[in-house]
């Protein structure tokens, strides 16, 4: 028996490698495995390959418009070049691919000069790529360079290291692939109040977000709390930052805002208010209804809205995504009417609670229009007084179910977040609950739905900090992305068609130093045992 014990044991190990090895295989060769879903995609047969040469290069074509002067492509290209590299060392000499088989580079086409990025932008693209023999180079056409961009994203997802040959490879050549968004606005929320969020932090935030192709970083900057960030015009309101070392400058500010901006991401700052307000009296101790009662700021107060003037003017210099945030949600009035000063001022005016929440809210909205901004508010504002808000409000809709046919119904435009389906927080919403919420559900007029402007998820700061908001924000949010981008009929119904795609998507982004949770648990969920990374 001994004599026969080697054999038996080369046997096994031979088919244990080889399920392995299928097993590998499979994980690359479902028929797309890009997300999101593009809007259409035909590709070749598993045996048909390209690889990326060592000095893969970009060439702008002559027929472009678009030059490149700002560098915006050409830092596209080089952060493409990396992420396709995955750290990997390529090694050319180390098993030369056949001939014929290698791709030179990509040639661009982008139609607009206009580097302006605003919400609306065409972020449309064309991306084609050759099999072995033909063109060696790959093609990528786009409106603007941001579609450009999104091109990069879905060209790097078509790329895998191969360790045969030590050098990118793409299967299932030729590619070709049609695409653009279904929303113009796919946001991701993260909030700098209640917790702070270190620069480092909110940019590798940014780039997670180029990677799923969103493309609104609504920052909600301040909140009872805490307030972090610099105001010029009002300096002291930053003592309500939780200490020295926890705020962010204007410059800081800037920073993220072109960061972001050179990834095809808007930044829509937040100030939420009257209410959740408290930190703003820390500095200025006299927006405070009184001592012993905070919140919402003084309505009777000249002071209030000079200041919340000058802080959108300052927030104007900075921040020059079409809307601004202006919060507007859960106002508790009792502040108001127990305080003595501001009951007698409502009483003159002949105001009751609700008209006085509707006065500040409008007030406050004319102010953001007078400095060029169209104005978000939360759900509240519409629940309380809905038409009598400005025409060119966005209602942002957080409340349980979704409310837009209401809103749309109402000739305003929303924004869905609803919290039971689009909040991060509470890690019992699996990644499905976000998959399949839709946010044109109830909206069956063709002309109203184009009042949705899109859908956000929200990453409220309450229990999480740079420690843990990547994996309470991935893979989940990478659902609605998809749900946001991809044509719903292209949507399957059937979640066992997405589930193997989005695990190698959630692989991708361990890959590329994101915190990405595993799909087989609640958000923040950790690995269960040893195993794959596309088993997770």
């Amino acid at each position: 028996m001994q004599r026969f014990w080697p054999c038996v044991a080369v046997a096994m190990v031979v088919v244990v490698v080889t399920a392995a090895a299928n097993k590998f295989d499979q994980v690359y060769d479902t028929d797309v495995h890009i997300w999101p879903m593009p809007k259409s995609v035909t590709h070749g047969e598993s045996n048909q390959k390209v690889y990326i040469s060592i000095d893969f290069e970009f060439n702008i074509d002559e027929r472009s418009k678009y030059s490149d002067v700002g560098g915006i492509l050409k830092d596209g290209f080089n952060r493409f070049l990396t992420l396709v590299e995955m750290g990997h060392a390529m090694d050319p000499s180390f098993k030369p691919p056949p001939s014929g088989s290698k791709l030179k580079g990509i040639n661009l086409v982008i139609s607009s000069p206009n580097v302006e990025l605003q919400y609306g932008v065409d972020e449309s693209y064309n991306l084609s790529v050759p099999a072995p023999g033909g063109e060696p180079y790959a093609q990528l056409e786009a409106q603007t360079v941001y579609g450009a961009l999104h091109g990069f994203q879905t060209f790097s997802q078509l790329c895998q290291f191969d360790f045969d040959t030590r050098l990118i490879e793409i299967r299932k050549v030729p590619w070709s692939i049609i695409d653009q968004p279904r929303f113009s606005y796919r946001g991701l929320m993260i909030d700098t109040s209640r917790h702070y969020l270190h620069m480092e932090t909110i940019k590798k935030i940014i780039d997670s977000m180029a990677y799923a192709k969103m493309n609104v970083l609504h920052w909600h900057t301040v909140d009872s709390q805490s307030f972090p960030l610099e105001i010029p015009s009002y300096p002291e309101l930053w003592k309500g930052a939780y200490s020295l070392s926890e705020r962010y400058t204007m410059a800081d500010a800037a920073k993220i805002v072109s960061y972001a901006q050179r990834r095809g991401i808007n930044v829509m700052a937040e100030i939420d208010i009257p209410g959740h307000s408290h930190s703003w009296g820390i500095g200025y101790p006299n927006l405070w209804p009184s001592k012993d009662c905070t919140e919402p700021l003084d309505i009777s107060n000249e002071h209030t809205f000079k200041l919340i003037n000058g802080t959108i003017s300052d927030f104007r210099k900075v921040f020059k995504f079409r809307f601004l945030h202006l919060g507007g949600d859960e106002v508790n009035t009792s502040c108001w009417t127990n305080t003595p000063h501001i009951r007698k001022w409502l009483e003159a005016k002949g105001m009751n609670e609700l008209e006085a929440y509707q006065h500040f809210v409008l007030e406050v909205q004319d102010m953001a229009i007078s400095h060029g901004y169209e104005v978000v508010n939360w759900q509240e504002t519409f629940n309380s007084f809905g038409k009598k808000l400005s025409k060119k409000t966005v209602v942002h809709n957080w409340l349980e179910g979704v409310a837009s046919d209401l809103v749309v119904e109402a000739g305003l435009r929303c924004i869905v977040s609803n919290v039971d389906a689009w909040y991060l927080g509470p890690v019992e919403t699996p990644w499905q609950t976000f998959y399949e919420n839709e946010p044109l559900t109830n909206i069956k007029n063709s002309k109203l739905r184009e009042l949705v402007i899109g859908g956000e998820v929200c990453m409220w700061g309450e229990k999480v900090d740079g420690s843990d908001i990547e994996q309470s924000v991935w893979p989940r949010t990478a659902a609605a992305s998809e749900r946001l981008w991809t044509p719903l009929e292209k949507l399957p119904k059937d979640l066992n068609q997405v589930i193997k795609r989005l695990e190698r998507f959630r692989c991708l982004l361990n890959q590329r130093g994101v915190a990405a949770a595993p799909l087989n648990g609640l958000g923040r969920a950790v690995p269960e045992k040893p195993g794959s990374c596309f088993v997770q």
